[in-house]
């Protein structure tokens, strides 16, 4: 097992054990046991229209392949989602382009391309929203930051879309090339990609500094702090298992920066982190009960005159030059 793994395998038990003593389980559902049904009914919608952004943004770039079928790509964006949450050491990520492959015929490069520029995307939007709110940042710092970061996200599809001699270099040159072209073809596929993230990732942080703020009976400042942290903590190379341990103590830490106890901060990031896997897992049940019509069994939707059980051909992956998780 590698040291990073082993790593976040020993924060995960070392959450566990710091549970375990003096019964802090009882005092986790003692703060759910405050919400009230608006608290939960206010986060849970949050969450979904969370996961219904994120269908758009797939839908958004994969949409010649998807042919008009949304509800395909919002059962992707769902068992995706729950399988990350799941998972150990973001091991769900996988769960994306296979489920793209086996419902559109997406090819392996162009999907797993497409999650890495939608990953990308994630950070990019987390890291400029974390930089701009964080206190006790100076402004020049916030500027220069945040600069940074958008430069980043500009610079970088320009370069992969740069002609390139990579195939001719050797095989693994070559391989890379094939990586970069599809990198290069996922950041101008989506025409409102970075609309869709930004979306996403307001809802998404404000249900879950919601939520926060009401566990812990604090200023929605606060929240939003802590929302803040747990999600990059999220962002790091080194994860818990499902995510658990890291999740916690990015929040308390962010949490303490505004005066919240560490113990406190972690009660409170822990019922967050299990309201959110729960929501998480929940839909991507009720999706994974729903048949999936894969590439040969889709409802034609450009050729009315064709039965329903006729076999198509695997939609064309290449689309217009057209920016999206």
């Amino acid at each position: 097992m590698k040291a990073s793994r082993l790593l976040a395998l020993a924060v995960s038990i070392a959450l566990l054990a710091w549970l375990l003593a003096d019964a802090r389980w009882r005092e986790v559902g003692a703060a759910f046991a405050r919400l009230t049904p608006g608290v939960i009914a206010v986060t849970v919608a949050g969450l979904f229209c969370s996961y219904l952004l994120r269908a758009l943004r797939v839908y958004d770039e994969f949409r010649h392949d998807a042919r008009g079928r949304f509800g395909a790509c919002l059962r992707i964006v769902l068992i995706h989602n729950a399988m990350v949450n799941v998972l150990p050491f973001r091991g769900g990520e996988a769960a994306f382009p296979v489920l793209l492959r086996r419902t559109f015929a997406t090819p392996l490069p162009r999907a797993m391309a497409s999650l890495f520029w939608f990953r990308l995307q994630d950070a990019l939007v987390v890291g400029v929203v974390a930089t701009a709110l964080w206190p006790g940042v100076p402004l020049a710092l916030r500027l220069l930051a945040c600069g940074g970061l958008l430069g980043f996200a500009w610079v970088l599809p320009r370069w992969a879309r740069r002609p390139h001699g990579w195939a001719e270099r050797g095989s693994f040159a070559s391989k890379l090339g094939k990586l970069r072209d599809a990198f290069a073809e996922s950041t101008r596929h989506a025409r409102y990609g970075w609309v869709w993230t930004v979306a996403n990732w307001s809802v998404k942080l404000a249900a879950q500094a919601w939520l926060l703020a009401a566990l812990l009976a604090a200023a929605p400042t606060q929240g939003v702090a802590g929302a803040l942290g747990a999600e990059l903590a999220a962002i790091l190379p080194i994860q818990g298992v499902a995510g658990f341990g890291t999740y916690e103590a990015g929040a308390a830490a962010a949490l303490a920066s505004t005066g919240i106890g560490f113990a406190d901060g972690l009660r409170a990031a822990l019922a967050l982190h299990l309201f959110v896997i729960a929501c998480a897992v929940s839909a991507g049940a009720i999706a994974w009960l729903f048949p999936n019509a894969g590439p040969g069994r889709q409802a034609p939707s450009d050729d009315n005159d064709a039965p329903d059980s006729a076999p198509r051909n695997p939609p064309n992956t290449s689309c217009e030059t057209a920016s999206n998780p």
